[in-house]
């Protein structure tokens, strides 16, 4: 949609900006995930597949994207991070399946941080049996930075803040799990 702006007296037409978008052909907005997606551990027996996910209409300004998945229904009482990967160079509109899995491909550069497993690659679901419902956060974010201002061994906590601090932009595709 179009809108007027009236600049020095004058109107003019505005083209709308342009919003970041996420789409995933694995995951969709509010659906159940498959068990490839499940986590391989923890009383979890998955492949812990990431899923692949694709972005576009990066705003202005842009020099990386990161990625995070975030299950804020843990019983933990500061939910559970699932994966952390940052300073993926704003040439790359998507991640493959599996990329962030044991023996995938990341773009080169990227960065990964300690997810609440303790491990570097993207953790799949794995939600208590019987604890119903659980909503997986992946989040796209766009950053005014080629490399996250944050050291290598920064904990999620550091991460998600940073993140939130400096994101020109982010999108969240939320989709579910339980067991």
């Amino acid at each position: 949609m179009l809108k007027k702006l009236c600049i020095a007296g004058s109107f003019v037409l505005a083209l709308p900006a342009l919003a970041l978008e996420v789409s995933s052909p694995d995951i969709q907005e509010g659906h159940f995930m498959a068990k490839t997606f499940e986590f391989s551990g923890f009383g979890c027996g998955g492949d812990n597949k990431s899923p692949a996910l694709n972005w576009k209409d990066l705003p202005a300004g842009t020099k990386s994207i990161a990625v995070t998945v975030y299950d804020p229904d843990a019983p933990t009482g500061s939910g559970w991070w699932h994966w952390l990967v940052a300073d993926i160079a704003v040439e790359n509109t998507g991640l493959a399946q599996g990329a962030g899995s044991t023996g995938g491909k990341m773009p080169v550069g990227s960065r990964s941080f300690n997810n609440d497993y303790g491990i570097k690659d993207f953790g799949g679901a794995c939600p208590p049996v019987g604890h119903g419902m659980h909503r997986y956060q992946f989040t796209v974010w766009a950053l005014p930075d080629a490399k996250l201002p944050v050291p290598d061994n920064a904990n999620a906590a550091v991460v998600g803040y940073t993140l939130n601090a400096k994101a020109l932009a982010k999108k969240t595709l939320t989709a579910t799990y339980a067991r």
